[in-house]
């Protein structure tokens, strides 16, 4: 029988790849043990790195499925070789990541008693994630300016280029959200994109976000530029060298700290599972079709009534009946012993969390039902009789 073996912190992957061959559990730490000698498909999150070292005699494999949207973690080009058929989940986490830094610009302007709508925000990094994320900040009356050298080439070609370079984006952004891929070399590098020259170059109380890689920073200049450069705000969700823990001292200097949890809603995993499940079938011709709804769990909040115009305050509630940043920042700050086990732990055990869409929203504003329903809210309008 066809055997399955997938990362056992994985939800709904049993469930939904069960009808496909025998489903094996294991943990993160064991997927590339002796279990997988005989194993068909492999289903792994970032944390296990699939290179030519850890394939080695693992010939029985025909498929590896990352539930990730990121793919630094595989060696694509080594199972090309191998004729080992690979898929990622690009895309799958967009909305979840987008809204974890709306949510953590909601939670900062409110408590430092500032708009949103009155800072330029930059965006560096247009895929999936970009661009949806600059998609709900221009819905809320955001001025964004975008960054994405490789997309910028592209258009260039055509004579369309509205991208800013780093530099640009840089001098004129009050905050900057980075979305970009790892890459270690070549045209359009990112590893230690974010080094002294441009941190030093940042405007005054300038907020960077960092939910990609902790490698797209170069840490040493970090600590050492907030040394004299106190006004600079930061929200990390991914760290450097997360196997091996977090660095406390820049844990202590961070505004918001999360364990790279930005992309972990219900929408997000089941979207990114069923994707590689679908990847898989084709491979065995076995098409199957599987409905998100069967999987999602009923939020804690599902319909409410929201009276009169939007502000920011209001927004700011109703995002936090959804997802309080506020908490999973205490859970890791308030983590006893930091290194790898107890970030993964807190990664595993993440609390439910839906995305906007799950919140109904009745409305009697009709520019309210407007603006909710363009950043993801499920918004109805009830007119007043």
């Amino acid at each position: 029988m066809v055997k399955i073996l997938v990362d056992e912190t994985i939800p709904y992957v049993s469930d939904i790849f069960k009808n496909s061959g025998n489903v094996v559990k294991i943990s993160s730490r064991e997927l590339l043990g002796n279990d997988l000698l005989d194993a068909d498909c492999l289903i792994i999150r970032s944390v296990t790195k699939i290179n030519k070292q850890s394939l080695v005699d693992r010939k029985s494999i025909k498929f590896i499925g990352s539930a990730t949207s990121g793919i630094d973690h595989v060696d694509v080009d080594w199972l090309k070789k191998l004729g080992v058929a690979f898929s990622a989940a690009p895309g799958c986490n967009a909305v979840a990541v987008a809204e974890y830094v709306f949510t953590s610009l909601l939670f900062l302007a409110e408590r430092n008693n500032f708009q949103i709508k009155d800072c330029i925000i930059g965006i560096v990094g247009v895929g999936h994630i970009g661009s949806y994320l600059n998609k709900i900040l221009s819905a809320w009356g955001v001025v964004t300016l975008l960054c994405d050298p490789p997309l910028s080439d592209k258009i260039h070609k055509k004579k369309q280029n509205y991208f800013y370079s780093l530099n640009e984006l840089v001098n004129k952004s009050d905050i900057i959200t980075f979305h970009i891929p790892l890459v270690y070399k070549g045209k359009y590098k990112t590893f230690h994109i974010i080094n002294e020259k441009i941190l030093l170059s940042l405007k005054k109380n300038a907020i960077l976000i960092n939910s990609s890689r902790g490698a797209i920073i170069n840490n040493e200049d970090l600590i050492d530029v907030l040394k004299i450069r106190k006004d600079i705000k930061l929200v990390i969700d991914v760290w450097n060298e997360e196997e091996n823990g977090l660095s406390i001292d820049l844990l202590s200097k961070t505004i918001i700290a999360t364990p790279h949890i930005a992309g972990y809603t219900i929408e997000a995993k089941i979207n990114a599972i069923i994707k590689l499940y679908e990847r898989w079938c084709k491979l065995i011709n076995k098409p199957k079709k599987i409905k998100i709804n069967k999987f999602l769990i009923e939020p804690t909040f599902s319909n409410i009534f929201l009276h009169g115009r939007i502000t920011q305050s209001k927004l700011s509630k109703l995002a936090n009946l959804i997802f309080s940043i506020y908490v999973d920042d205490s859970l890791l700050r308030n983590t006893t012993i930091m290194n790898y086990y107890s970030f993964n732990n807190l990664q595993n055990h993440h609390r439910i969390r839906r995305e906007w869409f799950s919140l109904k929203v009745n409305c009697d504003n009709y520019e309210t039902f407007n603006i909710l329903k363009n950043i993801g809210f499920n918004a109805f309008f009830e007119q007043k009789v």
